[in-house]
Parts: C-alpha cells; sequence; structure tokens
C-alpha cells in the first residue's frame, strides 16, 4: 500500500517559516520524482516546488522563488519543504506527490495535505 503522509503545517504570522514533511512508504521513494502542491479556498491546485529523482534538480513557481526550498532524504524516503518569509497568500493545503514515468507507465501518488495558514 502506498501512503505519503504530510506534517509540519500549522498557523504561523506573515515572515514566519515552517518546515513541510512527506513521509512515503510502499514505493521506491528514490525513483520518483517529488512535488510540493498547494489549493487555497476557492482556487486551482498549483505545482508550488519539484525535484527530481535522478539528480535533485529543483523547480519552482515564481511565487515562492526564494522563499521556499524542496529537499529530499532518500535514506528516509522524505520530502521537505522549507518555507520562509510567509505570506497570507500562502494559506494553503499543501500535497505532497510521487511521480514518475518509467517504462510507458506512468504512477502518481497523492497525499491527504496539511492545512498552512498565514495570518497575525
Amino acid at each position: 500500500q502506498v501512503r505519503l503522509v504530510e506534517s509540519g503545517g500549522g498557523l504561523v504570522q506573515p515572515e514566519g517559516s515552517l518546515r513541510l514533511s512527506c513521509v512515503v512508504s510502499g514505493i521506491t521513494f528514490s525513483t520518483y520524482n517529488m512535488r510540493w502542491h498547494r489549493q487555497a479556498p476557492g482556487k486551482e491546485r498549483e505545482l508550488v516546488a519539484g525535484i527530481t529523482s535522478a539528480d535533485g534538480r529543483t523547480n519552482y513557481a515564481d511565487s515562492v522563488k526564494g522563499r521556499f526550498t524542496i529537499s529530499r532524504d532518500n535514506t528516509e524516503n522524505t520530502v521537505y519543504l522549507q518555507m520562509n518569509s510567509l505570506k497570507p497568500e500562502d494559506t494553503a493545503v499543501y500535497y505532497c506527490n510521487a511521480a514518475r514515468l518509467r517504462f510507458g507507465r506512468a504512477s502518481d501518488y497523492w497525499g491527504q495535505g496539511t492545512q498552512v495558514t498565514v495570518s497575525s
């Protein structure tokens, strides 16, 4: 059974920091590209950050560049999202996603999400 379990969300004041974690089980974690997405109330889900399986290359949404950092620990089957200088517009449910395309087969798994609220 594949499980992606996010943690680390909560309420934080503007300009504060949070570190999200996503522990993955049931798949070969090191072979999956990992992403964090978010969905704010009334808005579509959007990609926040991604990190590749092969070489750890990262990419970020323009809205979080310079403030968020994605990383992974293949020995702990965990992906992280360090979020600094948080803004009220970062308020959303954050979802962890594991995806790969291998031998023509696409695999895509999601966590249940963790709420991040940025408010004074």
